[in-house]
């Protein structure tokens, strides 16, 4: 439960955008709390290893990651909240009302770093094995199958991008796509086509994927003729769309046709004092280190945007090395 009724930084989301976010505002000694509705570290905790974070030559598991970004954040003076939030609210005098599970709280700002969950194939079998074969970036795990045949399952531009980077790394990729034709730009349809290292398996969706310990094969469907088949491939990352979590932001910030929050280069939303970093926001690179940065530069603007228009601190909460039982 939140320590205190008002906060001047409130994050909402506990994935990298947030938590770097935190550290910088509570490093500013704003009084700064985190609301996490699941676990911190959002995508990254699900991962089993990062090796494309600077300063990890050896890489690191996602959720040690996570946990380290959290304890340094806490360690600054940030709080943390275990709390849905169904809206926000601007009020006359410019501070923000959020609508918590736990009662209203009141910021005088807040950064928006909810993220976007991936859509999902919901088939047997994909959820255990995330993060053992399936993934939902190539860009983070492609590297993790070298010289290996695997599955990259959609037909629009992600899937075509994503399955473009793979073939550095796998031996053959497959582009399992419902349909007969991509969704994809022309421009990147002719890629594909052109990669001799994907074979394209049109008319057709997944159904299962098969593994133990890891994923084996993916059980496949043809939707038109009906017939099922085995794919073997040692990985399937799978790109169908994915969903930003910014129906709670209302009518305070823009969204682009996807529903991701529309900011400037300083992460500002169209409201002052609401700002969005990672994932949740237009045109993000969608990796841990550019979230990061992004959640960085918010909490920094918001630290501006504070001085300009609230004379008052609040004081910053105690560290949570320092706090008492």
């Amino acid at each position: 439960m939140p320590r205190f009724d008002e906060y001047e930084v409130v994050i909402i989301g506990g994935g990298p955008a947030g938590l770097a976010a935190g550290l910088y505002a509570a490093r500013a000694l704003r009084r700064t709390l985190l609301i996490e509705r699941n676990f911190v570290g959002g995508q990254i905790a699900l991962t089993a290893r990062v090796e494309n974070y600077p300063g990890f030559a050896d890489g690191i598991g996602g959720a040690d990651l996570a946990q380290a970004m959290h304890r340094q954040a806490e360690q600054s003076g940030m709080e943390t909240a275990y709390l849905g939030v169904s809206g926000i609210e601007r009020r006359e005098d410019g501070k923000l009302t959020l609508h918590t599970d736990a009662g209203d709280l009141v910021a005088r700002a807040v950064v928006v770093t909810a993220g976007a969950d991936p859509n999902r194939l919901n088939v047997p079998g994909e959820e255990r094995l995330t993060g053992r074969g399936v993934s939902y970036c190539a860009t983070c795990d492609a590297a993790f199958f070298p010289e290996v045949e695997v599955a990259v399952v959609g037909g629009g531009d992600a899937a075509c991008d994503e399955g473009l980077f793979v073939t550095r790394y796998a031996s053959k990729v497959y582009l399992v796509h419902r349909r007969d034709t991509l969704r994809a730009s022309q421009v990147l349809q002719e890629r594909v086509l052109a990669e001799p290292k994907i074979q394209p398996v049109w008319n057709t969706v997944v159904e299962e994927i098969e593994g133990e310990q890891e994923v084996e094969a993916l059980r496949l469907r043809n939707v038109v003729t009906g017939e099922r088949s085995r794919l073997p491939a040692k990985a399937a990352f799978i790109f169908i769309g994915q969903w930003p979590n910014s129906d709670f932001i209302g009518d305070l910030a823009d969204r682009d046709a996807g529903r991701h929050i529309i900011v400037d280069l300083w992460m500002q939303t169209k409201t002052p004092g609401v700002f969005a970093a990672g994932d949740v926001r237009a045109q993000s690179a969608r990796q841990v280190v550019s979230a990061a940065g992004d959640g960085a530069t918010a909490a920094i603007r918001a630290d501006h945007y504070l001085n300009d228009h609230f004379s008052e601190r609040l004081g910053a909460a105690v560290p949570a090395a320092e706090r008492t039982a």
